[in-house]
């Protein structure tokens, strides 16, 4: 049995890196909607505001925090209050996870950002990555902070003022760093100073996402579903965002799996299944079918005719002089 692993004293860190603040590296990715980093060339002039906006609120606000009685709460059993940095771990967190892995030991692939190739608008993040050395080792924490494209300026609709004069914006895209500490990650934990902005950087709702899991366990014992080797109906559910939202009011079973593969034939949905009658769910688009269909959000209009998945389902009162339903 292997010790757990203490958490980060965020208080401790704090006074550390106060006193090395000066020796930092620095270096900068955007993170786009798919997760993907791409670094960012700075220029040096750049690198005193780079540590204004992304570090020293964040030492500032836990030094002082210290003397205020902040205090670090479980992000999992808790809501987020004045005065409380929550604390949850990185291997919670897949796309943190999977980011950080793919900057600390694939940082060779992570190719420099270009606004012809790559596109700003689909930019959701940014993370800075601060390294130094202690003791002979070398150390690194990260600052992420989710970017509103609303705050973005394009050089086609954007102009600029100097000096009492307008005239065109002359860089390929202007942004605004938001202001407010949002996220630190330091070892293995994750330090959340904005609740809403983390859960929104990152896609992750843990009271969601467990309700979710819950759900996949419920769906496994009512339905036979059959998946290709190495995926599973848990996987596919946490890369679906709309799926995770709609599980959370599905009544799993409401549905026979023999309803479920005939309302397909009527919707002329290609629903398909193996040998032994187990629904195949081969890629993310077969999951979303099969969960529009035991959630009955597929209908044919009698005026028209046509097919249409329902994203929302507001019951109707029943008509006047209507018999009550018998039960």
């Amino acid at each position: 049995m292997t010790d757990q692993k203490e958490p980060t004293d965020i208080f401790l860190w704090a006074n550390r890196i106060d006193a090395v603040k000066e020796q930092l590296s620095i270096e900068l990715f955007f993170v786009n909607k798919l997760y993907t980093p791409y670094s960012v060339r700075f220029s040096a002039d750049l690198e005193a505001s780079i540590k204004a906006l992304f570090l020293y609120d964040v030492v500032s606000a836990v030094t002082m925090g210290a003397g205020t009685g902040m205090s670090v709460r479980n992000y999992e059993l808790s809501e987020a209050e004045d005065n409380v940095v929550l604390r949850t771990e990185v291997e919670k967190v897949e796309r943190a996870q999977n980011l950080l892995n793919l900057i600390v030991h694939k940082r060779s692939y992570i190719m420099e950002f270009s606004e012809e190739e790559h596109e700003f608008k689909k930019i959701k993040g940014i993370v800075a990555r601060f390294s130094y050395t202690e003791n002979g080792t070398k150390k690194a924490f990260y600052v992420a902070k989710a970017v509103a494209q609303s705050s973005t300026l394009e050089q086609s609709v954007a102009w600029e003022l100097s000096g009492g004069q307008a005239s065109r914006f002359k860089a390929e895209v202007g942004f605004k760093i938001p202001a407010g500490n949002q996220v630190l990650i330091v070892d293995d934990d994750i330090f959340i100073f904005n609740q809403v902005k983390f859960e929104r950087l990152f896609e992750y709702d843990y009271k969601k996402q467990l309700l979710a899991e819950e759900k996949v366990k419920e769906i496994e014992s009512a339905y036979k579903l059959s998946f290709p080797e190495g995926v599973s109906l848990e996987s596919l559910v946490k890369e679906r965002k709309q799926v995770v939202k709609k599980l959370q009011k599905l009544e799993v079973g409401a549905v026979s799996q023999d309803q479920a593969l005939d309302y397909a034939d009527t919707m002329q949905l290609e629903l398909m299944t193996d040998d032994t009658g187990a629904i195949i769910i081969m890629e993310p688009s077969d999951l979303d079918m099969f969960v529009n269909l035991i959630n009955e959000d597929y209908i044919t209009s009698e005026v028209t005719g046509k097919r249409y998945v329902v994203t929302s389902k507001k019951p109707l009162d029943e008509p006047s002089g209507a018999e009550p339903p018998r039960g």
